[in-house]
């Protein structure tokens, strides 16, 4: 076996198992991490994947401008996914992703209750206006999707690798929707702090079957490649008659081996991401302060050890960040992911 072989081999079995690996994360409810196995070129037909996302919210904008944030509202939110990954044939593959979501988080809460006097004389009891700072949590297992990927194109030629993938699927409506809930209790108290984290946005599912589609494509040349991927979401009406708005996510970015040798590699890249959201609707009518344009840049740091084992961490920082109404944006999230091969 010569060495232009081992070295086309490896390159191909890298990008593989690298390009296609990268996550298409978007707003925390729809984050799904996309694995592989490959496409085909390995023998294992099975792989198992870990994959974290942290993101820290912690900037108050209203309509796309920083506001004062009075109380020091933030929101932390951890996902954990398990990708369960098979290779029926070299070009179709199929994953179940199983996310596990724990948030904590710090807002104000506003609330009115009776007071039990009727200060006025009219015959009704007055009612007592207030504000609480609330800290709490919520955890639990979140919307479950199945995926199918399919690669519609392979060149390999000299050293030079093209691959284009496509895939779709669906979101199951497995997550606790009951902090939707909450949008039919809002009110708001005249001098009180607004929130800016919402039942929408600490829910931990839909309540909806919503539909995935998505492309990939990814270009290797000698120590070089460049790969970029992208993902709707279209969304179902849900629990409590709310719908979260389509979602258009995209990324992607060049990279560069810094270590390639038939045993293992580790690669840099860059990479720019971003999102696209409109409103979501609640009962027919337009929530404000759900719709988002984001651009995230950050790097990326990729390794592969031998054909069953890679791992991918990255940060991704915000750029731009356009918002409706008065929303907690991020200022950074970082994600990582293990992938094994059997």
């Amino acid at each position: 076996m010569n060495r232009r072989f081992l070295l086309a081999r490896t390159l191909f079995l890298t990008f593989a198992s690298l390009t296609f690996i990268q996550p298409v994360f978007s707003c925390d409810l729809c984050s799904i991490y996309i694995a592989s196995e490959a496409h085909g070129e390995s023998p294992q037909a099975l792989n198992v994947s870990l994959s974290e996302q942290f993101t820290h919210f912690g900037t108050m904008q209203r309509d796309g401008a920083r506001v004062p944030d009075d109380v020091g509202q933030y929101l932390n939110s951890a996902i954990t996914q398990i990708v369960l990954g098979y290779r029926v044939t070299e070009a179709f593959s199929l994953q179940l992703n199983v996310p596990y979501i724990h948030r904590e988080f710090r807002r104000p809460e506003n609330f009115s209750i009776d007071s039990g006097v009727d200060a006025d004389g009219d015959g009704v009891n007055d009612f007592t206006q207030g504000t609480n700072i609330e800290h709490g949590t919520e955890t639990g297992l979140g919307d479950v999707s199945l995926i199918g990927n399919f690669t519609a194109v392979r060149l390999d030629e000299d050293g030079f690798i093209f691959r284009w993938n496509i895939l779709g699927g669906v979101k199951f409506p497995t997550g606790n929707s009951g902090r939707i809930s909450e949008e039919l209790r809002e009110i708001d108290v005249d001098g009180a702090p607004e929130s800016g984290i919402h039942g929408h946005d600490l829910t931990l599912g839909s309540g909806s079957f919503d539909g995935i589609l998505g492309t990939s494509v990814s270009l290797n040349w000698k120590r070089a490649f460049l790969d970029a991927s992208v993902q709707y979401s279209i969304r179902s009406e849900g629990d409590y008659g709310y719908q979260f708005a389509n979602d258009l996510t995209w990324s992607g970015g060049p990279g560069f081996y810094l270590w390639l040798e038939h045993e293992g590699t580790l690669a840099l890249a860059g990479n720019v991401s971003g999102e696209s959201k409109g409103r979501d609707t609640f009962r027919g009518e337009r929530a404000d302060d759900t719709g988002v344009t984001a651009v995230y840049l950050g790097p990326r740091l990729i390794g592969t050890y031998g054909e069953q084992f890679s791992a991918d961490i990255g940060v991704d920082l915000p750029q731009s960040i356009q918002n409706t109404a008065l929303q907690l944006v991020p200022d950074y999230r970082v994600h990582a992911a293990i992938t094994w091969r059997f």
